[in-house]
């Protein structure tokens, strides 16, 4: 048996907001549960709702800047930068800026949907 995995096709994780994501690791692309990651670039004006998730995350900045809202406190990470989130946090990302925002995200354990507990309603 293989000690390792070499992904070659990660996951597109189908969008509605013009953000793409492609899954290399996690419940989704291998079926791994303890983590996920996730390469993602958010176009300009990029929000999501509000979301109060049960696992860790890890943000890894590739280019751009990207826009985080933690239990009402705003930090902005941009390139090269990164920011580890607590499960349990009431978070909210967004890109509000004029270009792209190119990053990494690590969850631990692995993203779910049903695990990320996205409010309902406008993103603001």
């Amino acid at each position: 048996m293989k000690k390792y995995l070499k992904q070659t096709a990660p996951f597109r994780v189908p969008t509605t907001d013009g953000k793409i994501i492609d899954e290399h690791f996690g419940l989704a692309s291998s079926q791994h549960s303890d983590f996920s990651i996730a390469h993602m670039i958010a176009p300009p004006g990029w929000s999501e709702p509000h979301q109060r998730p049960e696992f860790d995350e890890i943000t890894i900045m590739v280019s751009g800047r990207k826009e985080i809202e933690i239990d009402g406190d705003v930090v902005v990470i941009g390139k090269g930068e990164s920011i580890l989130i607590q499960r349990g946090a009431r978070i909210r990302y967004a890109n509000p800026f004029d270009e792209p925002a190119e990053y990494y995200s690590v969850c631990l354990p692995a993203f779910s949907p049903q695990s990320v507990h996205r409010e309902e309603g406008p993103s603001e």
